[in-house]
Parts: C-alpha cells; sequence; structure tokens
C-alpha cells in the first residue's frame, strides 16, 4: 500500500531548490556559462535562465558583461527570503556549500557549549 512516504510523488525530493543550486554554481565560477551551469543542474537553459533573472531581479546577483561573456557577482549581504532562516545571510551557506570537496572537517573538540540543550538537539550554528 502506497502512504505519503513510500509513494512515487515523494521518492524524487532534493534539499537543495533549483534557484539554490544555480546560485551555488555561480558562486563557484562568477564567469561560468548558464549552458555549464544547466549541464550542471540537470536543468534546461531556459530554465537557468529565469531562474537567474529571478535572482538578480531580487537583489542576489548582478550581471555585467565581459566582453561577449557575462560575468556574475553574489550581492553582499544577501539573506534568506523564508520566514523561517529571516534575517541570516546566505554567505555562509554558499562558502559552505563552495568550499573545497573531498576534505573533510574534523570535528571541534566538545566544550560545555556543545552540550544538548533541553530536547536532546544541538543549536544551530
Amino acid at each position: 500500500m502506497e502512504n505519503e512516504h513510500t509513494g512515487s510523488r515523494r521518492n524524487h525530493w532534493t534539499f537543495l531548490t533549483n534557484h539554490a543550486r544555480v546560485l551555488i554554481a555561480i558562486a563557484r565560477d562568477p564567469g561560468v556559462r548558464l549552458r555549464d551551469i544547466a549541464a550542471g543542474c540537470d536543468l534546461t537553459e531556459r530554465t537557468v535562465q529565469a531562474i537567474v533573472t529571478d535572482l538578480e531581479t531580487d537583489g542576489y546577483l548582478t550581471r555585467t558583461r565581459d566582453g561577449r561573456r557575462n560575468r556574475y557577482a553574489i550581492a553582499p549581504g544577501a539573506r534568506f527570503r523564508h520566514p523561517a532562516e529571516a534575517g541570516l545571510e546566505i554567505a555562509g551557506l554558499l562558502a559552505y556549500l563552495t568550499g573545497p570537496h573531498g576534505t573533510p572537517t574534523p570535528p571541534a573538540p566538545a566544550t560545555a557549549d556543545d552540550a544538548p540543550h533541553g530536547n536532546g538537539a544541538l543549536p544551530l550554528l
């Protein structure tokens, strides 16, 4: 029997939105071509164009011409849109997701501040 957790509609979700993936690709390479973003994100070029337009319109990035190509710059201080993350800058997430891959960060030594807080969960950084 299918339910909301085992149904075929629930098997294809991901943690990041297409907008986040495009922004991460631009953060990794500000001179990246839209066709390369599309290939890397498994999207059409038209979809990537629309996403870049959304991000530019809402102030997350700027686009300038560099010869025949575009160059992108992510707006400093850009913040998440959702109320759950209101006030938090996207720079931290981008830095984490664009950092060197395959190099695990060793865990920091435990401190008294790392002790569980009431519900057993660690505080979000």
